[in-house]
């Protein structure tokens, strides 16, 4: 697998070139997204084996939603049952990889567990820690420390699903290759998700928050489509850092756009 070394500046574009896709199609786009978040949600709600059906189908389930954002950039019809297609392709990897993910993220959580005193998962399960002075809490911490280790889980998973699915590589090679990608472009992935706290997080909660001092009804009303907007564009543009990190597999190798400056990534 050859990765693409990119500048910084790639990782801005990603966000916006994720918004022009799915302006493309906005329809296929949000249904693939909704509905690959709601088909996670109905099979964790399946008591005993629920959680681990989820995980364990959730990296098949993403390919149907780059499947998706693929066929709308190449110019090519497909329906609702694309959702589906990433059960067609290498689906031994694909659940192996999902199986890898779920024992990190257990890995990540159990040593988490051994130096949070209890404040991190309660904020995480909504409760308040208001019972400890806060220079007490030690959440900060603990949620830094949850960060680094997530971060190699995240990157390693990032591009694993789609590799195996497209490249119909086996597990391991994907979750490496993805890992190996994810550090070479550090850069551009750090610029890539301050324009996503910006736009999924920042101007969502201004737009919402000044609605809602000229009226508390506006403000409840703009924040309803706002996450139709939001989530599926950050959805595509997963497919936008694909093709530009890795390119395709049934075209040439992908041409590096040339970055704003010339200052390029050393």
């Amino acid at each position: 697998m050859q990765a693409n070394r990119l500048p910084m500046q790639r990782g801005w574009f990603w966000l916006r070139e994720g918004l022009t896709l799915w302006r493309r199609n906005p329809a296929l786009i949000t249904f693939a997204t909704f509905g690959y978040l709601l088909a996670i949600v109905v099979l964790s709600l399946v008591p005993l084996l629920g959680q681990l059906a989820a995980s364990l189908l959730m990296p098949a389930l993403s390919v149907g939603v780059l499947n998706a954002c693929r066929a709308i950039d190449g110019g090519r019809k497909v329906g609702p049952e694309v959702l589906f297609s990433g059960f067609k392709t290498n689906l031994q990897a694909l659940i192996a990889i999902g199986g890898i993910y779920l024992v990190a993220t257990l890995v990540v959580l159990l040593l988490v567990s051994l130096i949070d005193d209890g404040s991190l998962f309660a904020l995480m399960r909504g409760e308040g820690i208001d019972e400890q002075p806060a220079g007490d809490s030690t959440v900060g911490f603990t949620l830094m420390f949850a960060i680094v280790l997530s971060t190699p889980v995240v990157m390693a998973y990032w591009f694993a699903p789609v590799l195996a699915a497209w490249w119909k590589i086996s597990a391991p090679k994907a979750l490496f290759f993805s890992f190996y990608a994810c550090l070479q472009n550090w850069r551009p992935f750090l610029a890539y998700a301050i324009g996503v706290a910006i736009f999924g997080a920042i101007l969502p909660g201004l737009v919402i928050g000044v609605l809602g001092l000229l009226s508390p009804t506006l403000g409840t009303l703009a924040s309803l489509p706002i996450p139709l907007i939001v989530v599926p564009v950050i959805f595509a543009t997963f497919y936008t850092t694909t093709r530009d990190v890795f390119g395709l597999p049934d075209a040439p190798p992908a041409i590096v756009r040339p970055p704003l400056d010339s200052d390029d990534a050393a």
